[in-house]
């Protein structure tokens, strides 16, 4: 009785393993990044810089992006694993520049803010969450999460399409150069 319910276990959490998979890497074997956009219908007409309009933070409030500064951008969702993975290193990143008022972190969901605030509190992450429910501009389009990039000037300096370890000298590195070119 006991194998065999040992056996139903791992066949759930390998089907599990495999859809996450499945939706992480895009399904297709496409680059999530390359890909061609189709063309937005003249009411949603995206730009072609790499910010985005139309955000708002976890009560409802828009906010702007700033263009000015060097943004970290993280595309997630509560339920993806690799995001949540990710998401440790990105405090730890953003507690690195948090006061630094010429870098802006922008942790984006397409979630509502009742499924993303609990998930919120119960890791007890301090980052600046915000909602994003329109098109993406096509340079930071892409079918798969989590996906994350720096901007600087209009320019993605960066970019990540999974998870990665965003808390590393080499993204240091990055963010530094561009603080300088600021």
């Amino acid at each position: 009785m006991k194998s065999k319910s040992g056996i139903v276990t791992v066949v759930v959490l390998a089907a599990f393993a495999a859809i996450v998979l499945y939706f992480t890497f895009g399904g297709e074997g496409s680059d999530p990044v390359t890909e061609p956009q189709a063309e937005a219908p003249a009411a949603q007409q995206v730009s072609s810089e790499p910010y985005l309009t139309g955000l708002t933070d976890l009560t409802g409030k828009p906010v702007d992006m700033e263009k000015d500064k060097v943004i970290f951008l993280n595309v997630w969702a509560t339920w993806c694993g690799p995001c949540v993975m990710e998401m440790p290193g990105i405090q730890k990143l953003y507690e690195r520049y948090k006061s630094n008022d010429k870098v802006r972190f922008y942790i984006v969901s397409d979630e509502d803010a009742e499924t993303i605030n609990p998930f919120v509190a119960r890791k007890d992450y301090q980052l600046p969450f915000y909602i994003y429910q329109n098109m993406y501009p096509p340079v930071l389009d892409g079918n798969a999460i989590p996906r994350s990039y720096i901007i600087h000037k209009g320019r993605v300096l960066t970019q990540m399409i999974g998870a990665a370890d965003w808390d590393t000298p080499e993204t240091y590195a990055v963010i530094d150069k561009a603080l300088q070119d600021s």
